[in-house]
């Protein structure tokens, strides 16, 4: 009789693979590295860049100012942190949260993957330039930066799924310039109206 394991504990197996990771050389100078946080069947997956100073403590992705916003931002829509996925590009933080570098990327990213592969979700939502680099990259689809691609949704194939992807700001540049803060508002306005025209509840 063959076992099926649950998305649970598949997550948790890349989980305790992400915190003893030595494949690139950003685990030297991390405390926590950061795998994933939220229902292991959720439809809808945040991605975002990298753990930062709080992260890299707590071992848990957007719970530093930046993922207070994001919680403020997923209860507006009716979808609290518990009910969604939230992860990042890179694992582990890079030294004084500078921009992950393409190797670092390259690296990680298999296990970014395999969370996809694993949730199979129905609507990714990508949190600034990097995460949204990488998915529209995986897709084939052309990248000119996160202004242009924001505020849209896109129905692209992805690790052989079809897959809603929609993409916003970091919730990071909120903290220094307002006008993004608004955007923000306005972007998980329209992923609310998204979801809720593809039926997808939270769990």
């Amino acid at each position: 009789m063959s076992y099926e394991y649950s998305n649970q504990e598949l997550l948790d197996n890349v989980a305790a693979e992400v915190r003893i990771c030595t494949k690139c050389p950003l685990w030297k100078g991390r405390k926590k590295a950061v795998p994933g946080v939220g229902s292991p069947e959720s439809q809808v997956l945040f991605i975002g860049e990298a753990p930062g100073r709080s992260e890299d403590i707590e071992g848990e992705p957007f719970v530093g100012a930046a993922g207070k916003f994001l919680d403020e931002l997923l209860s507006k829509i009716g979808f609290p942190r518990k009910d969604v996925f939230i992860t990042n590009v890179v694992k582990c933080r890079p030294p004084e949260n500078r921009d992950p570098l393409p190797d670092e990327v390259k690296t990680c990213t298999p296990y970014l993957n395999r969370q996809i592969i694993i949730m199979q979700p129905k609507f990714i939502v990508t949190l600034g330039n990097h995460s949204t680099s990488y998915i529209f990259q995986k897709a084939q689809l052309p990248f000119r930066g996160i202004t242009q691609a924001r505020g849209k949704t896109q129905e692209i194939t992805l690790l052989g799924m079809k897959i809603a992807v929609f993409a916003t700001f970091h919730p990071a540049a909120a903290l220094y310039n307002a006008k993004y803060g608004d955007q923000l508002v306005e972007d998980f306005q329209q992923i609310g109206k998204e979801l809720l025209k593809r039926g997808i509840a939270s769990v």
